[in-house]
This record gives structure tokens, sequence and C-alpha cells, in this order.
């Protein structure tokens, strides 16, 4: 219900002392009760003298408490100071003050109906709002100031969504920064408008130069001309600009660059044209290679589809003793070699070292190269001499290697004596050497000039997928080391409660997951559990688990309620992690001594319940939202029976492309159902047992993590 004060409204009297008319004063009073927008009168003396409802809900007050009160007698410090600055400004100037933004925190006092409509003991968390506000001066027929009249509208939601896009808009900034690409914006019209920084750095124009000539002077003058009408036709037709060019660089060379220009349009009309330039002089220097090799080979048939096989199981090499062990077959296969052998060299540069190719089907497929001791880049041997010059070594018998190196080589290939002609080609990347390939021969060998091209642009293709494993081998070494870093390395050892678990990422050679748990003691001597799951692949998974991790054990010892936890989670990820992002988390606190314990999901899938006495099963809790999710977080308490098992684990547990959660969770309470009473009371083979079955005759796509909780009867 509106409270209003009996304080008569200036205009009460109507226009030039006229009486309200009853349409003006259905007018007013449903402004004053129904208009969704804050409305207030306050005299010289800063007292409010009428208000509506809208108004004190959005300030938090129940209505009555404004009645001839200033803002300071009623508001928060911060508020009311904002209320009593605007106010004076608006009665010393007589002037209004429009669209100025208000905060009013989140810890202002809630209203009497809010308190009304919270369950019992529960505290309503309030969200800080922002309010528009107009400061009007008020007068009457005379012209006398006689007030100031407040508008106020709640803009959290717009304001909001303005700071999203803010952000937006910085994260794009930023890829654009860290990316490859050269971002450039042309007027309507075609013509330069923005200066590109990181345009005239590549090209060396000076800001005068690029305003005059833009992007278009610096292009080949072979292309020019055709860029030129292409350029124009798509600005007159705004079409988007697509095309490939050559652009003379700062040191006078010419790079390959392809464009993409797009026209922004604001109705009917664009307002400006975007593109963005990318670097591709590598690849276009790889795909001339492809082309001469094509032309020289058109009658070799059979090496140029032994270059293609090579580009194919290159393209799925994954490691480097993966590439190695490819060129190796190739190489042998396409030119009739003998022996092979790919050097890499180390990070100071001055060492080559022998990479050892993988052998199909065993562990070592995983495993960073095996390399062996190396030799010096200023050494005289076939590889060598390859990477010092950047070019092929070509020694078609012993003599013509003891002229080119001055002796035969040392004994790095002691094991291969009968080797009577030698080619060397440098691993190029981007022009710089990174390693070399050796191809041998047991008889004398001249290398036609159709065999030199094509063994060229093998070492390019060689080179190529290297580089991509050696960057693989990197990040996937990385984000191991992260997850295993943040895995506990062991379990507690308790008296009355036996622990496992288990990990087994998705297949070799995939990036690492966001699967984890951790078993930690709280300062009460109880055990927290948790298992959780973060969305992706890679390092950007890892770090993700992590900070999930490290979170949840610092909000576990200050309060260990799961709820409260997976309610503090929810906090921190709504305002650190990307929306798109998707993290379940299952935890629990359990009284080691008694078994009683609470839990807590966020989405995660409901833990498997094994007991002596009764069939197996799932829990039917609701699973609740991933974190971040809208949630009111609840918990319920549960008891472990001695000789019962609680078994937490991963979706990667359940699901896969051929089988859905429903169906994978009612095979998982059938396999335990299966699992003889040895397997239930020792975790370690109970988790054993469920990942083989769960996972036979199905491909694993996902991470699998499982961990056991048994309780050991009394007398074992």
């Amino acid at each position: 219900m509106s409270t209003e004060t009996s304080v008569p409204h200036p205009r009460a009297s109507g226009v030039e002392g006229q009486p309200m008319d009853a349409s003006d004063a259905a007018l007013y009073a449903t402004l004053l009760t129904e208009a969704p927008a804050g409305l207030a009168f306050f005299d010289r003396d800063l007292r409010c003298r009428r208000a509506n409802d809208a108004l004190a809900a959005l300030l938090r007050v129940p209505v009555g408490d404004l009645h001839q009160r200033r803002p300071g007698e009623v508001l928060p410090d911060t508020v009311a100071s904002a209320f009593e600055t605007a106010l004076r400004k608006v009665i010393d100037e007589n002037r209004p003050l429009s669209d100025l933004d208000l905060v009013v925190p989140a810890d202002s006092a809630s209203t009497p109906e809010d308190a009304a409509t919270e369950p019992a003991g529960v505290t309503t968390a309030l969200e800080e709002r922002i309010l528009a506000c107009s400061w009007l001066p008020a007068k009457d027929p005379g012209g006398e100031h006689q007030g100031v009249v407040l508008t106020a509208l709640d803009v959290t939601d717009r304001r909001r969504a303005e700071e999203v896009i803010r952000r937006k808009e910085q994260r794009y900034r930023s890829l654009v920064e860290a990316s490859a690409q050269v971002v450039w914006v042309a007027a309507p019209a075609g013509g330069v408008i923005d200066d590109a920084p990181e345009w005239r750095a590549i090209t060396g124009q000076t800001p005068d130069d690029y305003a005059v000539g833009g992007w278009l002077s610096v292009v080949h003058p072979e292309d020019r001309p055709r860029i030129e009408v292409a350029w124009r036709d798509c600005v007159d037709e705004n079409r988007v600009f697509e095309t490939n060019y050559r652009i003379r660089t700062k040191s006078g060379t010419y790079r390959h660059f392809d464009v993409r220009a797009v026209p922004i349009w604001q109705g009917d009309a664009v307002i400006e044209w975007v593109g963005a330039n990318t670097d591709v002089t590598g690849q276009r220097e790889a795909e001339e290679m492809r082309g001469r090799l094509t032309e020289q080979l058109s009658a070799a048939a059979l090496r140029t589809a032994r270059l293609q096989q090579a580009t194919s199981m290159l393209a799925e090499a994954l490691t480097v003793s993966q590439v190695v062990q490819v060129i190796t077959e190739v190489g042998r296969s396409a030119i009739g070699a003998d022996y092979s052998a790919v050097a890499l060299l180390d990070d100071d540069k001055l060492r080559l070292s022998i990479v050892a190719p993988s052998q199909p089907g065993t562990e070592a497929e995983t495993s960073p190269p095996s390399r062996d001791g190396g030799f010096k880049v200023s050494d005289q041997t076939v590889m060598s001499v390859a990477v010092r010059e950047s070019r092929p070594f070509l020694a078609e018998h012993p003599d013509s290697l003891r002229i080119q190196l001055g002796h035969s080589e040392r004994d790095l290939f002691a094991q291969n004596l009968e080797e009577r002609a030698w080619v060397g080609l440098p691993l190029l990347a981007a022009g710089a050497p990174i390693g070399a390939l050796r191809f041998s021969f047991t008889r004398p060998r001249e290398i036609t000039e159709e065999e030199r091209v094509f063994l060229e642009a093998l070492a390019g293709q060689c080179a190529l997928a290297v580089e991509r494993a050696l960057l693989f081998e990197r990040e996937h070494r990385t984000a191991e080391e992260l997850q295993r870093s943040l895995l506990p390395s062991d379990l507690p050892q308790l008296p009355g409660m036996v622990l496992a678990a288990r990990y087994n990422p998705a297949t070799r050679h995939v990036q690492v997951g966001g699967d984890w748990y951790d078993v930690f003691r709280l300062s009460d001597d109880r055990l927290a559990i948790a298992v959780g799951d973060v969305m992706g692949k890679g390092v950007l998974a890892a770090a993700g688990m992590g900070r999930v991790r490290n979170a949840l054990r610092a909000l576990a010892l200050n309060d260990a309620r799961p709820a409260a936890v997976l309610a503090g989670l929810d906090r921190l990820f709504s305002a650190t992690e990307d929306e798109e992002q998707f993290t379940t988390v299952a935890y629990a606190v359990i009284d080691p001594e008694t078994g009683h314990g609470e839990f807590s999901n966020a989405g995660h899938p409901p833990p498997l319940l094994i007991s002596p006495d009764t069939p197996a099963r799932v829990s039917t809790r609701e699973p609740g939202t991933p974190l971040g999710w809208p949630s009111q977080r609840q918990q319920t308490s549960f008891s472990i029976e001695t000789g019962n098992t609680v078994v937490f684990y991963s979706d990667g547990l359940v699901e896969n492309r051929r089988r859905g959660v429903d169906a994978g969770l009612e095979e998982l309470v059938a396999v335990a159902a299966d699992a003889p009473p040895e397997v239930v009371g020792d975790p370690e083979r109970l988790v054993d047992f469920l990942v083989d079955r769960m996972l036979a005759g199905y491909e694993q796509v996902d991470d699998v993590t499982v961990l056991a909780l048994h309780v050991p009867p009394k007398h074992a």
C-alpha cells in the first residue's frame, strides 16, 4: 500500500490558481501509486515531502520512513551523500541534473515486503542496484522555486549489459593484438580514416605516408592494378572484399598476405570498412614449392603420390617421433634410401640431436622424442653442413663426401659403414633452420633434379610437421605437469575408512582434460572429498581445474559446509570465468569416526552407493546446476554404514558416443551389482573393476575419474 504525506502538492490548486480537476487528480494519484519509475518531491530544506512506492522499493526503505526526512536521516551514507549533493546543486543553480547514476549498495536494508517473502532464518542476498536519476527544479505558478522533483529508473540490467559488451570489446581488442592478423579501418568510400600502427610496423610507412596512400601504396606493382579494381568494385557494391596480394615490407622484401574486409552497416548505410590481413608467406612458399614439384614431376606420378601420402600421414603425426617414423618410411620407399635420420637443433642452436622414430603401438609414441648426445653444428657432417648453409647437401659417392667435408664423417653413423651416397636437407621453419633430414644409400647414387625437388618438398613438409609436433608436445607436457601437480599424490590413510582413486585420460595423444579429484583433512579432522569436471582440453582446462580446486580448498578451510562451499564457488565462478564455461563439482564432508557427513552437488553425476544388504544404486537427489548458474545450493546429510562403499566419478565413465547418460547410469548400477564381495571390499580393485567393465566395448572419448570410499566391517 502506498504511504503519502498530508502536505499539499505544490500544484494541488491546478494551473494559474485553478482547482485540480478530476483527470489531473487521477493522473497524479496514478503516478504516485502505479508508475514503475521512482518519484519524489524534496523541499528547499532537502526534506522529502512526497515519494511513491516505486522509489522506496528502489532505495530499499519503507516509504513512510522517507516522509519529512532528509536523505541522511534514512539512507546509507554513500547514497544519502549523493542525494544531498544533487539536491543542493539543483537548488543553488536552479537548473536540472539529468541521467546521473546512483548506486544503491547490496548491503542496504531490505524492505518489509522483501522480508515477508523470505523463509524463516534465511537472509536474501541483495544485489547492488544502479538508478538513473533526474533532478528537476520545481516552481510554483508564480515562478517561485519550491524544491526539487526526483525521477529514478532502475537501469541495473542495462548497465550490466553495457559492461558485458565493454568487456567483450576489450577481449576482442586483446585477441586482435595478440593474434597474427593486422586489422585496419577504412572510410565508407574506401579511403583512410584511422592510423594503423601494426600495419606500419610491417611496411615501414610513416603516419603521413599511410594517411595519403593507405595500404594500397605498398602493394606489389604487379598486383596493384588487380587489387585496386577489386577494392573499388567491392566498395561501390558494398560487398565483402576477399583476396590476396604481396606487400612491400620495411626491409624492402615482399611478403604474401590474405585479406578480408567487410562493410559495417548502420541501418541502410555503410559507416566504415574493417579489414584483417594475415601473413601467409610461409604457406605460399610451401604451396609454390609443391607447385614446382608437380610441374617438374609430371612424369613421376608415383613420387607425387608418395608426397601426398607423406603430407596426409604427417598431418596425423602428433609427436616428433611419429614425424620421424613417417619420414623414414616415405623417404625409403619413394627414393630407395637405405637409411634415414632426423636431427633437431637444441635450444642453444649449437648442437644437433638425432631423434629416434617411434614404434607404432608402444608407449614411446606418447613420450618425448628420444635423442642421442648429439653433435655440433660446427662439425663437418652431412647434417651440420645442411643446417649451417640452409641448403641441400649432396654427395653421390665417398670421394665426393671426402672432398666436400675434407674427410669422411666421424663415427656418428659407424653402424652403417656400407653407406656410399648421402643427402642432407635442412628443416626450415619461417626461413630459420630447426634441424636436418638425412638419407643415405649403400651404393653410389646420383640424385636427379626431379628427386631433389621432391626431397626439398618432403623436407618442407617434415619441417612443418616437426614444428607442429614440438608445439603439441610442449603444450601436452605443460598440461600434464599442471594436472599432475593439482591432483593429490596420495590419499589420506584412515583406520576406519579406505580410499582409492583412478584418473584415465581419454586416449593417447589427446590433450589432458579438466577432470580432477581432491581429498584432504579439515581442521576438525573431518574428511573433505571433491570430484569435478571442467569443460575443455589442454592447458586452459587444466588451469581452470586448478582455479576451482584451489578455491574449493580455501573456501572449505573457512566454512566447510558443502552448500556454503559451492555457493562460494558460484560467486567466484561468476566473477572470474567465461559465461560459456561449464564446470561441475560434487563435494562431501565426512566424519571418519562416525561415517556421518553432508553432501552438495553442482551438476555432477550422482554418487554410486554399494551395500552388502541392498542392491547397488545411484543417488536420486537433485544434482543441482553447474557452477555459476543461478541456484540456491542445498546440502543433504548421510551416513555410511560399515561394509558400505560410495563411489564418485565423472561423466566419462557413463557417457560416450554410443551410450547416453541414463543408459550409462543403469549399466553402472548393473556392473556394481555384479562385483564380487572381495572386489567391493577392496577400493583399489573396485575402481579398476568399474573402469574396465564400463569402458569395455566402447571408444573412450572423455577422461574418466573414479574415487571410491569404503568403510570396512568392524571385525575386518
